[in-house]
Formats: C-alpha cells, sequence, structure tokens
C-alpha cells in the first residue's frame, strides 16, 4: 500500500494490532522490556511514498528496535515529532466545528457502534 497523502500519523503507546508478524513486539511488551508498540511506526516508514513525511504526535517512551531504515532513508523520508499541545487546541477546534465553520466528515473512514469500537473493524 502506498500513501497518496502527504503524511502519515503514527501515535505509539496506545496503538493497537493483530498482525502475528509482531509477536516480538507483544512479548517484549507482557514481559515490560518494551513500552511502545513500534509496528504503527514501521508501517508509516513501509507505506509512506517516496519524499513523504510522517508526523508523530503521540507518545513514545522506549527504545524501539527492528525499524526499517533502509525503507526510511532511500524513500527519503522526513519525520517530524512531538506530543500535540491538545488542550490548547480542543475546545477553539470544537466550537468552531460545532458553529459550521469546519467540517471534519472528510477524515471519517469508518461509522460503528459505541461497543464494536473496541474490536478490529
Amino acid at each position: 500500500m502506498a500513501c497518496s497523502a502527504f503524511a502519515f500519523l503514527a501515535v505509539g503507546m496506545e496503538a493497537h494490532y493483530s498482525n502475528p508478524v509482531y509477536a516480538v513486539d507483544r512479548t517484549k511488551q507482557a514481559l515490560r522490556i518494551q513500552l511502545d508498540r513500534p509496528h504503527v511506526l514501521r508501517q508509516c516508514i513501509l507505506a509512506c511514498r517516496k519524499g513523504g513525511t510522517i508526523s508523530v504526535p503521540g507518545v513514545y517512551a522506549s527504545f524501539i528496535d527492528k525499524m526499517p531504515m533502509g525503507q526510511y532513508m532511500n524513500k527519503a523520508l522526513t519525520m517530524k515529532t512531538g506530543q500535540t499541545h491538545m488542550m490548547r487546541y480542543m475546545k477553539p477546534l470544537l466550537d468552531r466545528v460545532q458553529r459550521g465553520e469546519i467540517d471534519p466528515s472528510f477524515v471519517v473512514s469508518h461509522r460503528v457502534p459505541i461497543d464494536m469500537a473496541p474490536k478490529d473493524v
């Protein structure tokens, strides 16, 4: 899968996945050797188009191994990081959405009942 957009959003410690390829990551997390879930960042590197940007506003707290650095370098990717100032922007953005100034519907890819949210859709 190639990224046709300019950037990906990679969020670390709260990410979830079910791919058995990452059994080593799950084992490290269970043994408390690794806090992060690096599969999201790896997938972003593999999926992002050449010259693309990976944006990491989420939380990574530990060391991450098995990163596809060859792909990262050969695609000439850019990675931008830093925690988002969510508390500063949430209320003004929500107010603008409620007034109809911003339509966030273009970012909605799935609609599911709240009890289905924790499940893989």
